[in-house]
């Protein structure tokens, strides 16, 4: 059973309309549109990755893209909250967090697995080399997590946590917030942690995958010790105040960038992911009711 049908993401259906961004006016076209990616990996990994697609999308649109590669989860959410940044990649619970804090925008594009299916689960890693083999043999060890607004990285693995009765503050001795999915592996591979939260979709790809083709890490030396239930994919959005041609020749551009441009998906995707896909935002009402959750815990916790 996958996470957005557990029985407390059932309860996002009766705030979907409270949180789904409302249509702004539409607006003449911007003589420059910024994309920005969320941090999941290094700014140089970022750029070589999405340079041919800036490119690509400018003379599909016929309008400037710029891509900004942001800080933190949070700079993307807050720079479409102001209306400074027109596209954006989020992870699926910073996308839940920019719709529910009030930026306009809308869910156009799902990245797609290889095989078809629009999930992926969040992993536990530890090294290869060590002696852990459940969850219970790291009490008392150091957790690494992710960026605060990351799904994979953070709110699923305090979700997972609760479900067994763990309190990370207390049942681990070092909970430690490294920035980014490529920091956390870096930070386990280092020891500065002895288990470290990160992005899976499958045996194929994973951010562990990633890392190994760039050379940073070796994918054989870490090992899964939990895995959860699959997340809805990750979302494109465009702020909801850009005129209806413009989104349309966004989203034609993106679902058609690998017939367009196959070299320039080659590099997106390196063979290990499907073109884009249509989504909307209510696609991501369970992740809104997991962001709750999560809020609800830090609040009980801080009691």
């Amino acid at each position: 059973m996958s996470l957005s049908r557990r029985s407390l993401i059932a309860a996002a259906a009766s705030v979907a309309c409270a949180f789904s961004a409302p249509l702004a006016l539409a607006q003449a076209t911007p003589s420059e549109i910024v994309l920005a990616i969320v941090p999941a990996e290094n700014a140089s990994g970022v750029t070589q990755r999405f340079s041919g697609f800036v490119d690509y999308l400018s003379k599909q649109i016929g309008v400037k893209v710029t891509l900004r590669i942001a800080s933190d989860y949070a700079a993307v959410i807050e720079g479409q909250r102001a209306g400074n940044i027109h596209l954006a990649t989020y992870g699926p619970s910073a996308f839940a967090r920019a719709l529910t804090t009030g930026a306009k925008i809308e869910a156009f594009a799902q990245d797609v697995n290889l095989d078809g299916t629009k999930g992926y689960h969040s992993v536990l890693y530890v090294r290869a080399n060590s002696n852990f083999r459940t969850i219970q043999d790291l009490k008392g060890k150091s957790l690494g997590l992710v960026d605060p607004n990351s799904t994979s990285g953070n709110n699923v693995p305090l979700f997972e946590f609760n479900k067994m009765g763990i309190e990370p503050d207390k049942f681990f001795g070092k909970v430690v917030n490294t920035g980014s999915h490529e920091n956390a592996v870096l930070a386990l591979q280092q020891g500065t942690v002895d288990v470290a939260a990160n992005w899976w979709n499958d045996e194929q790809e994973s951010n562990l995958q990633r890392m190994a083709r760039k050379g940073m890490v070796k994918a054989a030396d870490f090992r899964i010790v939990h895995k959860s239930d699959q997340i809805v994919n990750s979302p494109t959005a465009y702020l909801s105040s850009l005129p209806p041609e413009l989104k349309a020749k966004i989203r034609t551009a993106y679902f058609d960038v690998e017939k367009n441009a196959p070299e320039v998906w080659k590099q997106i995707a390196e063979g290990k992911s499907r073109p884009w896909q249509a989504v909307d935002n209510k696609a991501y009402d369970p992740i809104i009711a997991l962001n709750r959750f999560v809020d609800d815990l830090r609040k009980k916790r801080a009691q």
